[in-house]
């Protein structure tokens, strides 16, 4: 069983400990890794025992997983939400999977390209823009300074990329 419009909220990193536990990475803020949520990992819905934040990411205990070996298992698999089960962004907050197909454009209305997809470093997520296919990727990270203005209902985004 899979979401019909999913939305990562997390990535399982690796198993922490002998009775299961995971260590994850958040999408965004990580305010969907809450106790008794079932997020879809690994094609089932699984709640949500325990959550606690470190300064390495969110340690998460999953109901039915029980010993390391099951955790590493479960190494690599997305934590996905509906949709319609997340709370609403705050103003000016995005989900990252919404960034996805918007057009860059620069501060002169000069078009970039098109956000082709996103990555989490430990700093923050960097948009990946494209103008074709076969162009070389442009790399921007998601701030503020970089990305001053994002229009959903327009599909577009401004973006101050980085210097060379």
């Amino acid at each position: 069983m899979e979401p019909s419009d999913p939305v990562v909220i997390g990535r399982v990193i690796s198993p922490h400990g002998r009775r299961g536990t995971l260590r994850v990475r958040a999408t965004g803020s990580g305010r969907h890794l809450r106790e008794g949520i079932e997020p879809f990992v690994a094609g089932r819905r699984r709640r949500l025992v325990q959550v606690r934040q470190t300064p390495k990411g969110f340690l998460v205990d999953l109901e039915g997983v029980g010993r390391r070996s099951e955790a590493d298992g479960l190494r690599g698999e997305d934590l996905m939400l509906e949709r319609s089960e997340l709370d609403a962004p705050e103003e000016d907050e995005f989900y990252i999977d919404d960034l996805v197909g918007l057009l860059a454009v620069d501060e002169d209305g000069e078009v970039l390209g098109t956000v082709e997809e996103t990555f989490a470093t430990p700093a923050h997520e960097v948009l990946v823009l494209r103008e074709r296919k076969d162009a070389p990727a442009r790399y921007v990270p998601f701030t503020r300074v970089h990305v001053p203005d994002v229009d959903l209902a327009t599909g577009r985004l401004t973006v101050r990329p980085p210097e060379a």
